[in-house]
């Protein structure tokens, strides 16, 4: 192997540790309530359905709005996103 080889190596096996740290740091301070504040939030979404249709355009039909809990951390954890991003992302897009 190359030294240029083994240098990128390194920096990946180092990438990954550092976001695997992170992501376990992210999850105790949720799950130990470090520093003190709500593990769960509610962020209203605005769902809506994409519907092609045979001529090639789409119909889109909206779905009244809904309260979808969340969790206050950087990385996903106990199955629901995080606040930061569905309150960036509150019109949410099935496709059928």
């Amino acid at each position: 192997m190359s030294k240029r080889a083994k240098i990128v190596a390194r920096l990946l096996m180092i990438l990954v540790i550092l976001v695997a740290a992170a992501y376990i740091a992210d999850y105790l301070s949720l799950r130990w309530q470090m520093p003190r504040r709500p593990q769960f939030g509610t962020v209203t979404v605005q769902p809506y359905y994409a519907v092609p249709q045979k001529d090639g355009r789409t119909q889109y039909l909206l779905n009244p709005p809904q309260t979808e809990t969340c969790v206050h951390s950087l990385f996903p954890h106990f199955g629901d996103p995080p606040c930061w991003y569905l309150v960036r992302h509150k019109e949410q897009r099935i496709n059928l």
